[in-house]
């Protein structure tokens, strides 16, 4: 249970850091936020990485087998990082239609993959 709720905590913290570090990007697209200067925008951010916090820290209190969970720090690292770019290619492709997922990319996240695989391996 505690492996699925640092995992679930982990998404939701990434996609709202996700959102406070690239959403901006499409805000010349909201007819409201498209005149916002820089300093607006980094408040804007600023709020939605709040929210990842909310998120973030309880996943690895939760997660650290320091406090009882089932990871150790640097396995919480590894699948934190992981979980980031799943999001963030997520959010690439469903938010900027002109990125475009490339084999190089693919050959990468296989090796963060094993990268994983070795981390985890006891």
């Amino acid at each position: 249970m505690k492996v699925l709720m640092t995992i679930g905590l982990l998404v939701i913290s990434n996609i709202f850091m996700t959102l406070a570090w690239y959403g901006h990007l499409k805000f010349g697209e909201i007819k409201f936020l498209s005149n916002l200067g820089l300093v607006a925008i980094i408040f804007i951010s600023w709020g939605l990485a709040l929210f990842e916090y909310f998120f973030q820290v309880p996943a690895n209190r939760i997660g650290y087998e320091g406090n009882g969970g089932p990871f150790q720090l640097v396995e919480l690292k590894v699948l934190q990082e992981v979980i980031t770019l799943v999001v963030f290619v997520v959010f690439s492709l469903l938010f900027f239609k002109t990125e475009t997922l490339r084999s190089n990319h693919i050959i990468g996240f296989v090796f963060l993959i094993l990268a994983v695989y070795f981390i985890f391996k006891k």
